[in-house]
């Protein structure tokens, strides 16, 4: 050991002072020491977060004898080579005597250029989006450049895997039966494809594919396998962005989808709801095209938000629902998705439905129609094209749409849009073309003609079948039964068709009435019909006819008042003759 004499000491002591003049004595709250920061410093001595002055020295006077050590060579490193360990002891507590803080209670803080954080890694978008159509099957979104579909394992989206088992097309289901995969097209596009590699089919659009063959897969098509009419999937090309021609708050709600099918009031989308993927269907209403006649112009006071509001209330299993409504540019109806197609479609089939069939549909059209005269709502545009069919098997629910039309769009611009084909108008409002006031009985009219279509596959009322003009034969009731169409036809059925087809208002049957006629007496159809509402509602007999608002039914009575008293007797069935 080797002693320094006291000037030495003091000279020391005075550079020491010199050296440590240049940092600041305490941690500003904002800063963390610079040796906190360092990756390799143990974690429970690292300071966590901005402090207050004592606890920020505190965090480093309670660090262990090994680390000071560590700090004073690291920044004082003159003066602990040329101290001994006494002087140092010493030098420590006459520092602490005379109130000066030690290199031992402070540490130098200074200012680290931050270190840019690395760049998170951002989930790869899809390009596609297969929608789910048909039970058992889910969503897709391709964001890979191909995927296999079938029944193998081992493909990308796996049919057993699934759980398909039950459905009735699974056997159908090759194991590798296609493949929808996207290349680089024409101006560096991506086109998408699909490729059939099946032994019973892939249709696109309903155009078969082809096993071997591929065909460009286009925003909105449908997918169906093994039959034209198992359709699985919509296809959505999410590079296309067709979404912005639609209103913000549906956007908000609803993907919209493909056409389903337009008319003189607009056209029906597939869209599905963004909550829960669920499908329904949206009415898109041209509002310019009933602008000059709609019921704002008629009745200031009109309020089409109240009207919607009553039509949601309505609840029955034979009425399609509506979910939701939008007003801008045009109307935009959010309705219950009916898979099956309309009535129109099955009646068009070269063959003839089944009297059973047809007694089964109708008797749940005027269930349905009954619910909505005894709330006060004349439907006014019953036809099969109205009537929607829950699945493409025969024995199935059937429900009514397009009931609240009137409401929306105005008596007078709906009667132009009726009056343009009025196969199934009843003859007073031809007569009146709708500016006069007519009873609920008009929609029994309709009804009659429905059965008519139905029971034999022909129209009533037709300009190749007679000389007279379509609306001669209706507002005269001359219609004719063709004995060959009608020879499979129970007369019991005929017969209500008959008292149906009354040119009076007054002697034609009500709804009621018709309910109660011996031809629906037909107890297995009624369970048939209880079954179906099993599926749906558990332990449900067929609905009773429940009360809405009470503004609803003064509307309906104002209407039996505009058509005055009315005394409905059953007409003579003599008249209408087999010819």
């Amino acid at each position: 050991m080797w002693h320094l004499g006291t000037g030495s000491v003091v000279a020391l002591a005075v550079l020491g002072m010199s050296a440590w003049s240049r940092w600041p004595l305490s941690f500003p709250t904002q800063r963390i020491p610079w040796f906190c920061s360092l990756r390799g410093w143990p974690r429970q001595h690292r300071c966590k977060g901005p402090r207050s002055e004592p606890e920020g020295l505190a965090c480093v006077s309670n660090m262990s004898r090994e680390t000071e050590s560590e700090v004073q060579q690291t920044q004082g490193g003159q003066s602990s080579q040329s101290s001994s360990s006494s002087g140092s002891q010493s030098t420590s507590q006459s520092s602490s005597s005379s109130g000066t803080l030690s290199s031992l209670d402070t540490v130098p803080t200074q200012e680290l250029p931050s270190i840019p954080e690395e760049p998170e890694e951002l989930d790869p978008q899809p390009w596609g989006r297969l929608f789910a159509l048909a039970k058992g099957f889910s969503n897709c979104d391709c964001v890979n450049e191909e995927y296999w579909f079938g029944r193998d394992k081992s493909c990308d989206y796996s049919f057993s895997k699934l759980g398909l088992y039950e459905t009735g097309f699974y056997e159908n289901y090759s194991k590798k039966h296609f493949r929808i995969f996207r290349e680089m097209g024409p101006k560096n596009s991506y086109v998408a494809y699909i490729e059939d590699h099946s032994a019973n089919g892939t249709f696109v659009n309903k155009e078969l594919v082809g096993k071997g063959k591929r065909l460009p897969l286009i925003h909105n098509a449908e997918i169906a396998l093994s039959l034209q009419t198992n359709k699985v999937f919509v296809f959505s090309d999410l590079t296309v962005d067709d979404q912005m021609t639609f209103p913000r708050e549906l956007r908000e709600k609803y993907i919209i989808s493909k056409t389903l099918g337009s008319g003189a009031c607009g056209e029906v989308k597939l869209a599905f709801e963004k909550s829960t993927c669920n499908k329904v269907a949206v009415k898109i209403i041209n509002k310019r095209k009933f602008a000059a006649s709609g019921p704002r112009e008629a009745n200031p006071a009109f309020n089409i938000d109240t009207e919607i509001e009553i039509l949601k209330k309505i609840d029955h299993p034979c009425l399609i629902k509506i979910k939701n409504f939008f007003e801008a540019e045009d109307y935009y109806i959010v309705l219950e998705l009916m898979e099956g197609g309309e009535l129109y479609d099955r009646v068009s089939r070269p063959i003839k439905m089944k009297e059973s069939t047809c007694k089964l549909y109708f008797y749940q059209m005027l269930l349905a129609v009954k619910y909505l005269h005894d709330n006060g709502i004349i439907h006014r545009d019953l036809k099969p094209e109205n009537v929607l069919l829950s699945s493409s098997e025969e024995t199935c629910l059937i429900k009514i749409t397009d009931f609240g039309q009137s409401k929306i769009l105005g008596e007078a611009s709906l009667m132009k849009t009726l009056c343009g084909t009025p196969m199934y108008l009843a003859p007073e409002v031809l007569n009146s073309l709708g500016t006069a006031g007519y009873s609920r009985a008009v929609d029994c009219w309709s009804l009659g003609v429905i059965l008519f279509v139905c029971l034999c596959g022909y129209p009533p009322f037709s300009e190749q079948n007679s000389k007279l003009s379509l609306e001669d034969q209706i507002t005269r009731g001359e219609y004719r039964f063709i004995a060959r169409e009608w020879k499979h036809v129970s007369d019991m059925a005929l017969d209500l068709v008959k008292k149906l087809l009354v040119v009076d208002p007054s002697r034609r049957l009500t709804t009621e009435e018709a309910l109660k006629h011996p031809w629906l007496q037909d107890e297995d159809m009624k369970s048939t019909f209880r079954q179906l509402l099993a599926q749906t509602r558990t332990n449900m007999d067929p609905p009773q006819t429940s009360k809405m608002p009470t503004t609803m039914r003064k509307r309906h009575r104002e209407n039996e008042e505009e058509s005055g008293p009315s005394k409905r007797t059953a007409p003579s069935t003599s008249s209408q003759k087999m010819r």
